[in-house]
Formats: structure tokens, C-alpha cells, sequence
């Protein structure tokens, strides 16, 4: 408690509070895309954040983690559009598309429990693969998903009758709903780190450790292997479903093509970039992958034009070039991730 309450703590959670509260304003100087880009980061955040319980903390490799992230976003679909005349409010919506999408991670973690390695990422790439696919044909005899065309018209999230679609007046500012879901997702994503904070440092984080570390092991000392696992994949699963719920509200239409296999590799590349089991690297590896290709996408064409006079590549297929380059040169100087466990770097630094 001291050294939060230091002198030199307050100063950098002051300069952390104005930061983030400047920050949509400086990115909205370059358009309302770039603020758009931000609260996507921080939705890729939540993902990172909640992959990380179940690859960082448990060591179980998944790849079908973005299933999650869609059960999220068509459970809110579903109950706040006209597809079913449903337009429930935010406060039981988000729960309850946690609640589905920790049930859905129950599910997927019940079959896979002596499972690890290469066999689990094929049963959990199945299963997120199975997810897309059953939402993309739920469409007859019973219009349930509406296919392949997807569900329109989605409430954006109202709050004491403030909607966070269109623009607001406050303190002389004009607040894009685009500025609103930053500050609604900011706040969200500092709930999410405390309670990660809060699992890794408890009793359930170090039995996820453990079975990380050995399972045998961890089996032979009295942990119950068979539940800590699930709930591992329970608590993960509960993150991406309150992403995908925020993500269906700020879209305002959902479609499978959102939930493809690239999603999940997306993810998974965010939380070993970044560094497995770490937070802070999580987060680092979250806000990279999601802002620097889009930097690249706004930079590569103009870079050709003014070397050259002309666009010589695509500059999607140069973007995803250099962009999987630089992970492979990461990943080749710094295994651990940019921003490791201090555990992590310990090993490496002996053997030196």
C-alpha cells in the first residue's frame, strides 16, 4: 500500500490518467478512424488479456479462442436488435454474454482436460472453426443467426438514457460516440487488469502455474488438475465475451466473416509477442499488433508514391509483409516476448 501511495506512484498514476483521457482527442486529430483504431486495440486488449489466462497462466494452447469473441457479440445481437424485438439494456447484457461464453469455454474445456500441446490446438482450432460455421448456417428452419447475412441494426449501449451512438455536447467539447466507447472501454479494460492482476497473484494463479509448469507435479501436490482447467478456460472465455458484446454494439452488425481463423492466430501472436503469463507485456503486444498494421496501411502507399512516383506493390500484401517479417525477427532475438515475466528472463540470464 506504501508504494502506491508514494509521492513518485501518484505522480505516474496522474500522468497514466491524463494520458488516456487526451489520448482520443490527439488521435482524433488525424480523423474519427484513428479513434476507431484505438478502442479496437483496447478490444484486442480484453482478447489478449483473456487468452492469456488460458496460455500464460495454464500453459493450454488454444486456437479457437475468437468463438468466445462471437458468442459475445451475437448474444448481445441477438437480445438487443429487431431481429427477435429484444432491446434489452447494457447491465444484463454484458453479464449474460459472459456467462454464455463461459459456458461455451466449460464446454470446450470438458473434452480437452488430457489433452495438451498439438492435440489440443487442433481440437480448439475445430471448435472455434465449428462455432463460425454453425453461426453462419443458423439461419433455417429456424432463423435464429440470419446466416451469412448477419444481424443489422444493433443497439449501441445506453447508459442513464445517454446513448453512445452520435454526437454529445460536454464542457464545450463534442463528444463522438466514438469518444464515448473509448472511455466506456477504458474503463472496462482497468476493470479487466485488476482482476487479472487479482487471479494471477492468488491461490488460482498459482495452481494455473503449476499445472503450467508440471502437471504431474501439480497433481501430485494435492491440485485438482480437472477443475483448475476448466476454470481456466471458464474465465478466459468470459473476457471474449464481453469483447464481442462491445464489439456487436459499437459495429452495430455482426456477421461470421468477423470470427474467421486469422482472429484467433491474431490473438495468440498479441499474447506471445508480447510475453506469456506477463500483463504488461500482454498489453504491449495487444496495442502493437493491432495499431502498427494499421499505421502501415495508411503509410505504405504513400511511401511508394513518394520514392518512386508509383505504387509498386499492394499495399495490403506489403503491409502483412513486412508486418510478419518483423514478428519472425522478434521472435528470433527475443523468444520470450518484448516485454517477458521477470521469472522468464531469469533462466536466460543464468545460462549466460
Amino acid at each position: 500500500m506504501k508504494n502506491w501511495l508514494s509521492p513518485r506512484s501518484t505522480a505516474g498514476l496522474a500522468l497514466i490518467a491524463v494520458a488516456l483521457i487526451a489520448l482520443p482527442f490527439v488521435a482524433g486529430m488525424g480523423g474519427q478512424a484513428w479513434i476507431r483504431i484505438v478502442n479496437f486495440a483496447i478490444l484486442y486488449i480484453f482478447l489478449a488479456l483473456g487468452l492469456n489466462i488460458v496460455v500464460g497462466f495454464a500453459g493450454l494452447l488454444d486456437l479457437g479462442y475468437i468463438a468466445f469473441y462471437a458468442v459475445g457479440a451475437y448474444t448481445w445481437a441477438l437480445l438487443a436488435s429487431p431481429h427477435f424485438g429484444l432491446h434489452w439494456p447494457v447491465w444484463a447484457i454484458l453479464p449474460i454474454g459472459a456467462l454464455v461464453a463461459c459456458l461455451f469455454g466449460v464446454l470446450l474445456g470438458s473434452p480437452t482436460l488430457k489433452l495438451r500441446g498439438d492435440y489440443l490446438a487442433i481440437v480448439t482450432l475445430g471448435f472455434g472453426e465449428i462455432v463460425r460455421i454453425f453461426m453462419n448456417n443458423l439461419n433455417a428452419p429456424i432463423n435464429i443467426t440470419n446466416g451469412p447475412q448477419g444481424i443489422t441494426l444493433i443497439d449501441p449501449v445506453s447508459i442513464a438514457g445517454l446513448k453512445f451512438a452520435g454526437s454529445t455536447p460536454f464542457l464545450g467539447l463534442t463528444l463522438t460516440g466514438a469518444h464515448k466507447y473509448y472511455f466506456l472501454l477504458v474503463a472496462l479494460a482497468i476493470l479487466v487488469v485488476v482482476i487479472n492482476l487479482r487471479l494471477q497473484h492468488s491461490r488460482i494463479g498459482r495452481a494455473w502455474q503449476a499445472i503450467r509448469e508440471d502437471e504431474v507435479a501439480a497433481k501430485a501436490v494435492g491440485i485438482n488438475t480437472r477443475n483448475i482447467k476448466l476454470l481456466a478456460f471458464a474465465m478466459g472465455a468470459s473476457f471474449g465475451g464481453i469483447a464481442g458484446g462491445v464489439f456487436a454494439a459499437m459495429q452495430g452488425f455482426v456477421s461470421p466473416e468477423s470470427f474467421s481463423l486469422i482472429e484467433s492466430i491474431m490473438v495468440l501472436a498479441m499474447v506471445v509477442l508480447g510475453g506469456m503469463g506477463h500483463i504488461p507485456g500482454v498489453i504491449l503486444g495487444a496495442i502493437l499488433l493491432s495499431v502498427l498494421p494499421e499505421v502501415l496501411r495508411y503509410s505504405v502507399t504513400p511511401v511508394q508514391m513518394a520514392l518512386f512516383g508509383k505504387t509498386l506493390v499492394d499495399p495490403e500484401s506489403l503491409r502483412m509483409l513486412i508486418f510478419g517479417l518483423a514478428l519472425v525477427l522478434v521472435m528470433r532475438f527475443k523468444p520470450n516476448g518484448l516485454w517477458p515475466a521477470p521469472e522468464s528472463r531469469r533462466p536466460a540470464e543464468a545460462t549466460r
